[in-house]
């Protein structure tokens, strides 16, 4: 007995967890790393909701908004987030609030999307075990209706009382008659949390276990799914609609842009925490750069290949534009793919295979989420808890909350709370993340060389142009809005060259070529440029991938504007929802992400509570201009101090100095 009870210890005990340097727990391995952070970009939205952005867009054209994307968007974005983690060493709020104390809200904004979005994103695994439970029965229960057998068997949904928007405003809301609590749903969601639990509960060490299970065994899955389906009569017809057509007119059109850019964002999951809170429990040293890139050239790889499945399918069953003009994601993974699967011989064989690699992969995209929590609670209180007991604590406060997501209009609560919480929430942070890293990063070092009122204009303009651009936008045309954007933009950077002082520093290559350009280098790049290269002190030793030069440009002036108009175009779709309480409910739990970001921006002092107490100054830094400062410890800003003003920095063998970009081995 008192071996057993040794044994049940070591299993909840960290102590055997590999350790960092610091002390800090570490992945047990680079593939647990990239397994485990793999899973949380490649669920089953991969599967189904891919194919049926790809199907609603058909043609050639959607690639190329979407290979863009993934280049503007989603790898520059896992760098900063990947590079912060790795870095700092902590989760979001940690991270952040070394980049900058007032960005402790956009760490702390991160975790809140995560919470909500666990939450019901394990309802949907409910819904696929009810499924994979029906798979073993002969003949499959869909038989008859793939319809009947999803809306009453499977959500068991109550239809709402419709309301009406007239001319004059809400004249009456929509009611959700159906409240009740449906048993299987909970049961199902109590095994769905425990098995999260499982996944993560002693850490990293635990979950790069379990990505094994839950990311490489749904791989091999997927192919022979991907043989099956591109193996039925008529599948050529669906691969032909999903890579051999070509529709230049849709090329054109914004939705398609829209659509491909949100299809990228979505499925990468920038903005939720969990790759800052993975990166953390790397070696400080790992090729943090080269990691991301891998994460996101899997994730887009794999539901480019997987989509091949489906359209296998769609070709099987004859569906095209003509006959069916839209495909939702959950008509595929509930209603299209279910039905193929019927006419399959050995239908249930394939009912099992299907339903198990989308319930496996939605278990690796829901544990990391869980653990951005986990983390940020650890790096808060250290020692003073143990992480099993916060594990199951979180996973059961999740489980109780996950039920009203458990009942008969529990499908309309989970479609109102997704919409805005991804299309707000999400992106508000991400674009924070973006726009605010490269402003006030360091920012006290470009006040020492511009001036505070140049810096104010400046940014002001940069800030103002998004937010009236696209308001304009909005109310007379793309066209205009862009005019009066970049027009604001622009004056308020003439105006902040005028009123900018000559700078005494340095600024780099071509920049330093006369007073003007200097003033511009740092108004403009220095914030950002200068996070690049503190960062590369790290995360680019030895042979690793530097963050390139145009990073830092790119997620400023290409990235943050681009995830703006994505943002503002939730609010005139809430306009036509108003009248129904499940989205107004989503509306404004999404606008608290929002409020977190924007007062810890203004009052950074009242995020203390969130932040290990040992860290937080961690945030506050002299001005040291053009001072390459080692991330950790701040060793630039104690040379600084002493008077060097660009100094030779030293870490563990590694150089840097104020004027390169490289990070060599010293010899």
């Amino acid at each position: 007995m008192s071996f057993l009870i040794a044994k049940v210890k070591k299993l909840f005990s960290s102590d055997n967890n590999k350790k960092s340097e610091d002390g800090r727990d570490q992945w047990p391995s680079r593939t647990g790393f990239l397994l485990a952070s793999m899973g949380g970009a490649i669920g089953q939205g991969n599967i189904i909701r891919f194919p049926s952005q790809v199907f609603n867009n058909v043609g050639l054209q959607w690639f190329i908004p979407y290979l863009l994307s993934i280049f503007i968007l989603a790898i520059p974005g896992l760098i900063l987030e990947v590079s912060i983690g790795q870095a700092y060493r902590g989760g979001a709020v940690a991270a952040y609030n070394n980049v900058n104390r007032r960005m402790r809200g956009v760490g702390l904004a991160s975790i809140m999307v995560s919470a909500v979005v666990v939450v019901y994103f394990a309802i949907i695994l409910v819904w696929i075990m009810i499924y994979f439970r029906h798979s073993f029965t002969s003949p499959l229960p869909w038989t008859a209706s793939t319809e009947d057998f999803y809306y009453q068997q499977v959500l068991r949904q109550v239809d709402p009382t419709p309301g009406v928007i007239g001319p004059n405003g809400v004249e009456s809301y929509y009611s959700y008659p159906g409240r009740g609590l449906l048993g299987e749903t909970v049961g199902w969601s109590a095994f769905i949390w425990f098995c999260v639990f499982l996944c993560m509960f002693n850490g990293v060490g635990i979950s790069g276990r379990a990505a094994y299970v839950t990311m490489a065994l749904p791989i091999v899955m997927t192919i022979i799914l991907l043989g099956r389906c591109c193996s039925l009569e008529n599948a050529g017809r669906g691969i032909k609609l999903y890579f051999g057509s070509w529709d230049s007119n849709n090329f054109g059109s914004g939705k398609l842009w829209q659509t491909a850019c949100g299809q990228v964002f979505f499925s990468t999951g920038v903005g939720f925490g969990y790759y800052i809170a993975y990166a953390s429990y790397n070696s400080k040293w790992a090729n943090a750069v080269q990691d991301a890139t891998i994460i996101v050239c899997s994730n887009c790889l794999f539901e480019t290949i997987a989509a091949f499945a489906v359209f296998g399918v769609v070709g099987y069953l004859d569906i095209n534009p003509q006959n069916t003009p839209r495909l939702g994601a959950f008509e595929i993974g509930f209603l299209t793919y279910p039905a193929a699967i019927v006419a399959m011989p050995g239908a249930n064989f394939w009912a099992v295979l299907f339903f198990l690699t989308l319930v496996l992969l939605g278990i690796s995209s829901t544990y990391p989420m869980l653990d951005v929590i986990v983390t940020a609670i650890m790096d808060r209180y250290h020692t003073k808890v143990a992480r099993p007991v916060v594990a199951f604590t979180l996973a059961l406060v999740a489980f109780l909350i996950s039920l009203m997501y458990c009942t008969q209009f529990g499908y309309y609560l989970l479609d109102g709370v997704d919409r805005w919480i991804n299309n707000l929430a999400l992106v508000f942070v991400v674009w924070s993340e973006f726009a605010l890293s490269t402003t006030i990063y360091r920012f006290k070092d470009v006040f020492t060389q511009t001036g505070k009122p140049a810096w104010a204009f400046f940014n002001g303009g940069y800030f103002l142009g998004q937010i009236i651009g696209v308001s304009v936008g909005h109310a007379v045309s793309g066209g205009a809005g862009a005019g009066v954007g970049l027009g604001i933009f622009f004056v308020g950077a003439a105006i902040a060259l005028f009123l900018c002082k000559t700078p005494t520093a340095p600024a780099p290559g071509f920049w330093n070529k006369n007073a003007m350009s200097t003033r511009l280098w740092f108004l403009a790049f220095y914030s950002g440029e200068q996070l690049r290269r503190d960062l590369n002190v790290i995360v680019a030793a030895g042979k690793n991938w530097s963050i390139p030069v145009f990073w830092s440009p790119m997620i400023r002036y290409i990235s943050s504007p681009i995830l703006f108009i994505v943002y503002s175009l939730a609010y005139p779709e809430f306009w036509t929802l108003r009248n129904d309480p499940v989205y107004v409910f989503g509306f404004i739990l999404s606008h608290f992400c929002l409020i977190f970001a924007v007062v810890a921006l203004l009052l950074p002092r009242y995020y203390d509570v969130f932040v290990p107490r040992h860290r937080l100054d961690d945030g506050k830094r002299i001005a040291a201009p053009c001072v390459t400062a080692n991330v950790l410890e701040g060793e630039g800003q104690d040379q600084a101090e002493k008077g060097s003003q660009s100094p030779p920095l030293y870490k563990e063998g590694l150089t840097t100095d104020g004027s390169s970009d490289e990070v060599k081995e010293k010899s």
